[in-house]
């Protein structure tokens, strides 16, 4: 067994999902699973990983592999290996770069002690796992938000310096993580660590002149990055709902007006933040559904009916 299940067990919540590895090639692993009279899935056999079914659960066995990374490549060079700690040096963060047989666990990169310190560490040089997989940035934010965990200084540091990189991933990819993090139990200190390292100005660069922003309001003591990060907290769980909650005042900025008693006023900003909701819902390719219903949240949030009025009262 291997990588989020293992690490999951370990914190004492129940895996979502279960992987596992062998020395065995795909072929291999194919046979025996149809010598046990069930079903191979094989859409992942040229990666290495062949699926099967256990009480309606699908689980992926995959070949021992190291990778290697041709420099402008995203698509490594794949060798199948013997040796567990090197297909787990190939992985992302310590935490999730465990094996465990039976009982015993094989941890060459000290992940069980981040577990227990609560670290997100990545295995080996940071650079080189950033830069072999920039989705490992998002990723890094979204393990912070599902987990609670903090980020060692210098995975931190690393990811701030190569933040830039997630501009060679797929929008794709992004929604697919950033959709996990937003639903998280409380989404907002991974979107902390968001802005912090800088993807903010990379992936919704409308949020990034929130941080810090002083809304200048009676209404408001919070900076308007704080309200927003709140407002996604208090929010139900649902996708769409949390994705309205982080852009419901993306349009704010743009129509400040300062009245005669010296403070701001944001007139119509639910119209300039849903005409942003368009804008972003194309760019990061939603479908028509999630679209609309984005939109339809975010051009009504002011209403009293509206789903994110009482999460929006309950940050001032």
């Amino acid at each position: 067994m291997v990588g989020g299940c293992v690490r999951d067990d370990l914190l004492g919540v129940t895996p979502k999902d279960f992987d596992f590895c062998t020395p065995l090639t795909p072929e291999e692993i194919e046979n025996a699973i149809r010598k046990a009279e069930r079903k191979p899935y094989l859409v992942g056999k040229r990666f290495g990983t062949i699926g099967v079914k256990i009480d309606g659960q699908l689980v992926e066995i995959t070949t021992f592999r190291s990778e290697k990374y041709i420099q402008g490549s995203r698509k490594p060079q794949v060798t199948y290996v013997k040796d567990i700690t090197a297909d787990l040096s190939r992985r992302d963060f310590t935490i999730n770069a465990i094996a465990q047989r039976d009982n015993k666990y094989i941890d060459p990169f000290d992940g069980i002690k981040d577990i227990k310190n609560k670290a997100i560490r990545c295995v080996g040089k940071p650079s080189d796992r950033f830069k072999e997989d920039p989705l490992r940035l998002l990723r890094l934010c979204r393990f912070v938000a599902q987990l609670n965990f903090n980020v060692d200084i210098d995975t931190f540091d690393k990811a701030k310096q190569l933040s830039y990189k997630i501009l060679e991933v797929s929008k794709e990819r992004w929604v697919l993580e950033l959709d996990k993090l937003l639903v998280t139990n409380k989404p907002s200190i991974g979107l902390e660590i968001l802005a912090s390292i800088r993807l903010l100005n990379y992936i919704l660069p409308e949020l990034a002149p929130q941080v810090n922003y002083d809304q200048n309001s009676p209404y408001h003591s919070q900076t308007l990055w704080k309200h927003t990060l709140d407002v996604v907290d208090f929010s139900p769980p649902d996708v769409n709902l949390r994705w309205a909650a982080l852009l419901h005042d993306s349009g704010k900025i743009s129509m400040r007006t300062d009245n005669k008693k010296g403070y701001s006023n944001y007139l119509y900003h639910e119209l300039s933040s849903a005409e942003n909701v368009l804008k972003y819902g194309k760019y990061l390719k939603w479908s028509n559904d999630r679209l609309n219903t984005v939109y339809d949240l975010v051009l009504n949030h002011m209403k009293e009916d509206s789903p994110l009025r009482k999460a929006d009262n309950m940050s001032k």
